[in-house]
């Protein structure tokens, strides 16, 4: 009992975050007044159905679920909304998150640039013809979708997760998850205050993006054994447009090597152009610098030099690194992990936003069903872990595929006629379906990998 050992041992306890009062026993007649000292001193104890960590797309809308059902969630978010963020092109089947979302409204109200086709370019700049979906899709609904900024986009669906009844907590950054006998039963988060808090929860989503927090410290985090590009990229403003319908088209720029730019055009006039190819190559020559590099790579396409040649860059140039990883498990006990957090895939087919949507709308149905039923174990995520990984894969192979300079759509296509819808299903998002033909056909010009063995849950 704390008790015995006097002021010393109350202190200690402070110190090392000893988390619930009532496993502790001691007196308030032999210590008058210790409750209330000691409880300043401690973290509070806040209880929810689901605990989020994380914001963004695959947070929000694991959030807005959940909470629609009635459920008591809280979200945990490290920055102040709005915020920057990478990843502006929305493919063709993110329809589908946006709809169960209720979302589809407030994204045709907005003026985020409509997209109808993506198109690709040889460094000559001769450019194919757009790949329009709405040659293969409803038109009104799946074939038109958008080009988006981040910090709008995301603030949206926050937004709407606090609106269907989720409580935030921004500038929030969890320290640590809290485990008890081998399960995660919450995090301890401090605020912008230096506050600390301890926040309990039935099941901890873990939708921290890239970084990955909780498949880091777990180690299982598993990089890509080939998809590991470096990026760099910055904004134009007033850089030349297609006309028409094609104004919003994504552009594919090819470079030597294998490399590509993408020319992504946003609202007010700005476009987002960056360019992806292996490390090695963008730094040849010892050059290092974002800006030396994104400049030099511009002169390898005619097409991408012509289109910024009548605009002017924000003059800020990022860059990242390892673009593709996994997590070697979907789940553990007391803990799920969602969008980019299980999985982060090389960004050429722009299917990350579209991922996290899906992969926060299963959670949160599959979450739902979970607490109705009393059975939140790893094994009810198995299903979910594999419909995600089967997505993650099909789209894999193409990316693969994509990077082996051996490989053209257009010789597939001449080849095998009806390869192109499935091509486009896959390229547009649809794929948790059955592609073995397709990849026996692209197998007869380049090698494709085989699924890598990650995704199911880790068992109690």
């Amino acid at each position: 009992m704390l008790v015995r050992y006097g002021r010393l041992a109350f202190w200690w306890s402070c110190q090392c975050g000893i988390n619930t009062i009532a496993k502790w026993d001691f007196s308030y007649a032999v210590y008058p007044g210790i409750h209330g000292w000691l409880t300043s001193c401690l973290p509070t104890l806040m209880n929810y159905d689901a605990l989020i960590i994380g914001a963004g797309p695959a947070g929000s809308s694991a959030a807005a679920i959940l909470a629609e059902y009635g459920h008591k969630v809280l979200i945990l978010e490290r920055e102040k909304f709005p915020r920057y963020h990478i990843g502006e092109s929305l493919i063709p089947f993110t329809y589908g998150p946006l709809e169960r979302l209720g979302l589809i409204p407030k994204m045709k109200k907005s003026h985020f640039v409509k997209k109808y086709s993506v198109a690709f370019v040889q460094p000559n700049g001769k450019a194919s013809q757009p790949f329009y979906f709405f040659n293969r899709y409803d038109r009104e609904s799946v074939a038109q979708t958008w080009q988006v900024l981040r910090s709008e986009f995301d603030q949206m669906l926050l937004d709407h997760a606090r609106e269907k009844g989720a409580e935030v907590k921004e500038e929030t950054a969890v320290q640590e998850l809290i485990k008890e006998d081998g399960r995660v039963v919450g995090a301890r988060a401090k605020d912008k205050n230096g506050n600390v808090t301890e926040y309990r929860a039935k099941i901890t989503l873990d939708c921290t993006g890239k970084e990955a927090f909780s498949a880091t410290r777990n180690n299982w985090r598993m990089r890509d054994p080939y998809l590991n590009k470096v990026a760099v990229w910055t904004y134009y403003k007033g850089s030349r447009r297609e006309p028409g319908i094609d104004e919003g088209q994504t552009m594919v720029a090819y470079i030597p090597d294998k490399g590509w730019f993408w020319h992504i055009p946003q609202h007010d006039d700005m476009v987002s152009v960056g360019v992806v190819a292996e490390g090695k190559y963008l730094t040849r020559g010892g050059v290092k610098d974002p800006k030396e590099i994104f400049n030099r790579e511009v002169e390898e396409n005619l097409w991408i030099k012509e289109h910024l040649s009548t605009g002017t860059s924000n003059g800020e140039y990022r860059l990242t690194s390892e673009y593709s990883h996994h997590a070697r498990h979907c789940a553990g006990p007391g803990l799920l992990l969602v969008g980019d957090a299980f999985a982060f895939l090389d960004p050429v087919f722009s299917s990350g936003v579209m991922l996290a949507l899906k992969c926060g709308v299963l959670s949160g149905e599959t979450i739902h069903q979970g607490i109705l039923e009393g059975d939140l174990s790893p094994e009810r995520f198995t299903a979910y872990g594999a419909t995600i990984r089967e997505g993650v894969e099909n789209m894999r192979k193409l990316v693969y595929a994509f990077y082996n300079p051996d490989f053209s759509f257009r010789e597939v296509i001449k080849r095998f006629p009806d390869a192109g819808g499935a091509i486009t299903d896959c390229l547009s998002g649809d794929v948790n379906k059955d592609f073995s033909v397709l990849w026996s056909q692209i197998r007869e010009f380049v090698p494709l990998p085989e699924d890598l063995p990650y995704g199911e849950p880790l068992a109690a």
